[in-house]
């Protein structure tokens, strides 16, 4: 078949109004006038004279494709995107977007049961689903970047941070333990911390020599992290979103006081797992407070 037999047919094949065409689309003619504007479903022919818009019944599957994505409560820029994508392509981006709604619904279901507790006064009831025990850390240095930021930037920051530190850290003699963060002050939506990110390494000399000559770009430093007793829970990469995560940092402190035991140092987040490799319910850091 040639190119100009594709064009005949497509001239034979019955032209739809805008009306039958959304019926038969399962799509109202508003959807439709709306995804012309955007490119994502263009009619086949539109009349000069009248303006009214024509549908080939062959664009059918296209339209209610859109229907059921929209359906998932895609964006239409991203609807765009599966349409216009090839099979496979399509089917990954597809992937990409629903791993993401799984994602924020695990994390809401954690910040629901954390709010039900703490609005019914039942705060003791959501703790106790934390399991809080004690770990010994030795000494340790570390290279590390501080930097003031909101709850709201902080996500971003700690993983392009982490990755800045994680990379160098292969000229101070690898990585020698998990990578953390320490909250030297309060970092919420009206609190900028400080936050600090941390990556242990194995050789003080060779990170010494690295901050020197290439850490002031990101206005790294080398400290000892002195040996410590940390209280600690684990909670799922779910759980580590804010706010929900508050939950788990006033568990270790209701368990740290009902111990008798001090807070002796400020809190942090130790992240042990792969994050892009762990799914919502994957064990990924420990809330910890270094403890006496």
């Amino acid at each position: 078949m040639t190119e100009d037999d594709d064009v005949d047919d497509a001239r034979d094949e019955e032209l739809l109004t805008i009306g039958a065409f959304a019926a038969r689309a399962r799509l109202s003619a508003k959807a439709l006038r709306l995804y012309d504007r955007m490119g994502l479903l263009v009619p086949d022919h539109v009349d000069e004279a009248t303006g009214y818009r024509y549908y080939r019944t062959g664009r059918t599957e296209r339209a209610r494709l859109v229907a059921l994505l929209r359906q998932l409560d895609m964006p239409l820029a991203k609807v765009a995107e599966v349409v216009h994508a090839d099979g496979p392509g399509a089917a990954g981006l597809l992937d990409a977007y629903w791993a993401g709604v799984e994602a924020r619904v695990a994390g809401q279901r954690t910040l629901a049961d954390y709010l039900r507790g703490r609005l019914s006064g039942r705060n003791s009831e959501v703790y106790g689903k934390f399991v809080v025990e004690t770990v010994d850390v030795p000494g340790q240095v570390v290279i590390s970047e501080t930097r003031h930021t909101l709850a709201d930037e902080l996500p971003a920051w700690i993983g392009a941070s982490l990755g800045r530190l994680e990379e160098a850290a292969g000229e101070c003699g690898g990585v020698a333990a998990a990578p953390f963060v320490v909250y030297h002050a309060e970092v919420s939506m009206e609190s900028d911390g400080p936050a600090e990110s941390c990556v242990p390494v194995a050789d003080e000399a060779a990170a010494r020599t690295w901050s020197e000559e290439r850490g002031r770009a990101w206005q790294s430093r080398v400290r000892v992290e002195p040996a410590r007793r940390l209280a600690y829970t684990r909670i799922t990469k779910a759980q580590v979103a804010h706010p929900q995560i508050l939950a788990a940092f006033e568990a270790v402190e209701e368990w740290v006081a009902a111990q008798g035991l001090t807070v002796a140092g400020p809190c942090r987040e130790v992240y042990f797992a792969d994050w892009e490799a762990s799914g919502p319910e994957d064990p990924v850091c420990d809330i910890a407070f270094p403890v006496s």
